[in-house]
């Protein structure tokens, strides 16, 4: 069954044309990674999905529901979330009170309700730092800032994950040690869509990759034929490659 359903996304900014009639299906279950070359429009798509950007054409379904005019906060409230290629974190409030902040029924003016500490706890040891709960952002490795990012999501409770660059200023030990928590989220039943750079991790972790270029669908197929598609090793020409 197809959870996340896009059909025929365009968008526009003015006179440039930043997505062209793109269509992705994701299944239950699935992580799909989404690559192509700088500017080729993978975070226009999920500005697109999670209704950050209005959408010029097409249409957008979430479990069966259209979302494609609905606020970013709709979005989330269904059970769609996004890790944001930004790690932005309120560096006022600890670990513990990043993480609160996203469980909130619809402010971040106070810390009033929102999850127990029981439950912040779970979210955070679901991604491996509830041993920094009590620490300040600033105070993280690299690494760990990143992990919060995924908690705040996780804290939303989501069925589907967009992850825009996960993996981006790690080393390797650090990629392989996020791949194997990602992959524990699926056997939860998560479902995802993964944005990367970095191709070895991201074609170790996903399922199917699909190919953006210029905003126009490429390709798709598994890790290995995507590696060996010729149209997709001229669109990287220009970079280094995949």
């Amino acid at each position: 069954m197809s959870v996340l359903e896009v059909d025929g996304l365009t968008k526009r900014f003015g006179g440039l044309v930043a997505v062209d009639d793109f269509s992705l299906d994701i299944e239950e279950g699935e992580i799909v990674g989404l690559i192509g070359p700088n500017g080729s429009g993978k975070s226009t798509v999920f500005n697109c999905i999670m209704g950050s950007y209005d959408v010029t054409e097409g249409s957008i379904r979430f479990n069966g529901d259209d979302i494609t005019a609905d606020s970013t906060h709709e979005i989330v409230t269904k059970g769609l979330s996004r890790v944001s290629q930004e790690s932005n974190p309120i560096d006022l409030y600890s670990v513990g009170g990043n993480i609160k902040l996203f469980t909130l029924p619809n402010s971040i003016r106070s810390l009033h309700g929102g999850a127990s500490d029981e439950e912040i706890y779970e979210y955070a040891a679901r991604i491996d730092i509830e041993d920094k709960l009590e620490e300040m952002p600033d105070e993280l490795p690299h690494a760990d800032v990143r992990r919060l990012e995924i908690a705040k999501a996780l804290a939303t409770e989501p069925d589907m994950l967009l992850l825009d660059e996960p993996f981006a200023g790690m080393n390797q030990a650090e990629i392989s040690e996020l791949s194997a928590q990602i992959e524990r989220f699926r056997e939860n039943g998560m479902t995802m869509v993964v944005v990367d750079h970095n191709m070895g991790g991201l074609m170790e972790l996903v399922d199917r990759v699909v190919v953006l270029n210029n905003g126009d669908f490429l390709a798709s197929g598994s890790p290995e034929e995507i590696a060996e598609n010729e149209h997709v090793q001229e669109a990287y020409l220009a970079g280094e490659g995949l």
